[in-house]
């Protein structure tokens, strides 16, 4: 397989840097906001429905996010939610839009060793304008040949990647922590796919499968896959 491999891409969110952790904590205390109105179980689920309602016309990112928190409240408060609740919502998201990027153990290490003899990519979903921050503020940028923030990560979005770079699927290989947007679709083109699991996962991108391809590879941490590159 190393000699195959010319193009590595990364997901960025909980796969360079944490992500997930910061939306959980959000979405908390967006429920306890809310618990005058319903339990916060109950409005973490009506939170979600609205985010996958939405997520045609919003895309992934924080601001679509925080849409979806201000409709949610609306919703089950039947359009009597206080302004001042709706104040506090609008500042939760900008407290995620200025949360400090932390890189994940072994990315700097692995990047390090990668490029030079690989061409690095950035493939990753998510607001353009939080994306080029983060990867800014992460001290990572040189690392990479090229970045792409996607609308999604399906089949044809990776098919268009590959297009771009002038790769074919036999000589890629993408890194995440999501099978379903990180790894099938990979699979699927003919490319190499490898899971890297972060310990939280948004409901979302969950895929209960276990999953055997002989160009999948199933890591616990991000430097091992240098052991697998030669």
């Amino acid at each position: 397989m190393k000699n195959k491999i010319t193009t590595i891409a990364f997901d960025a969110d909980d796969t360079l840097w944490a992500n997930e952790s910061y939306f959980q904590e959000a979405e908390k205390q967006f429920c306890l906001l809310l618990e005058n109105y319903l339990p916060q179980h109950t409005v973490s689920q009506e939170l979600f429905a609205t985010e996958m309602k939405n997520l045609h016309l919003y895309g992934y990112g924080i601001k679509g996010f925080m849409l979806c928190m201000i409709e949610t409240a609306n919703r089950i408060s039947e359009n009597t939610v206080p302004i001042e609740i709706i104040n506090q919502i609008i500042a939760i998201g900008h407290e995620l839009l200025q949360k400090p990027v932390e890189l994940l153990p072994g990315v700097t290490e692995t990047l390090t060793q990668l490029k030079g003899n690989y061409r690095l990519v950035v493939a990753t979903k998510g607001d353009l304008l939080d994306q080029e921050r983060k990867l800014k503020n992460s001290g990572l940028e040189d690392y990479f040949h090229h970045i792409e923030i996607m609308s999604d990560k399906k089949e044809k979005d990776y098919r268009k990647l590959l297009k771009h770079l002038d790769c074919t699927p036999d000589h890629f290989m993408m890194l995440g922590n999501s099978l379903k947007s990180d790894i099938l679709p990979v699979l699927e083109l003919g490319g190499f796919g490898v899971h890297i699991p972060y310990h939280v996962t948004w409901t979302h991108e969950q895929h209960e499968v276990n999953l055997e391809h002989e160009r999948f590879i199933a890591l616990q941490k991000v430097d091992e896959i240098l052991g697998h590159l030669g």
